[in-house]
């Protein structure tokens, strides 16, 4: 493939999916400044490997390509038992500022509101990152099992069974907060 081919080709492919891309790697990661880091090498690996691409599902292909950068990165630079969520606060206080504009006549209702975001967001943070990552692509990428299958590399089943306990893990964790 020409060197002009593969630029054009890998923004059609790539480029439109860079949001869900960082979505994930944020997801995986659970910080701003290292999902940035993977996403970088991800877009690296997608340019050197776009020539491989079968044309199919440009957004299933570049976010397993994401994942599999995500924990190259985390086996290289953190303890597999370190879950980091120091960044999770300032999104909250960043998204709460944003919040504040459009709060209407009840800020009381969007107060409750954000609180309960946040203990969501917190809850996600602390579950294994095979839950976050699978949780991450179904209920915030919206991808169906299939697709999520065949970028975690695992049987429909298992994607199933990673989703089931995520949630059940949530609900647990929600409901000793309370």
């Amino acid at each position: 493939m020409a060197r002009g081919d593969s630029k054009t080709r890998f923004a059609d492919v790539v480029m439109p999916h860079l949001d869900d891309a960082y979505s994930l790697a944020r997801w995986v990661t659970g910080n701003r400044a290292d999902a940035e880091d993977v996403v970088q090498e991800a877009c690296l690996r997608a340019y050197r490997g776009i020539g491989g691409f079968a044309g199919r599902n440009g957004r299933a292909w570049l976010l397993a390509i994401v994942r599999n950068a995500a924990y190259d990165w985390l086996r290289k630079n953190r303890s597999p038992a370190v879950v980091n969520v120091d960044d999770l606060e300032a999104v909250e206080r960043m998204r709460l500022a944003d919040d504040a504009a459009g709060t209407g006549d009840n800020p009381e209702a969007a107060l409750i509101a954000r609180a309960d975001e946040a203990k969501l967001q917190a809850a996600i943070a602390r579950l294994p990152a095979v839950f976050r990552e699978t949780l991450a692509l179904r209920d915030m990428q919206g991808l169906d099992y299939k697709e999520i299958a065949a970028i975690t590399g695992v049987p429909i089943g298992t994607v199933m069974s990673r989703l089931a306990r995520a949630r059940r893990r949530l609900i647990e964790m929600l409901g000793a907060d309370r």
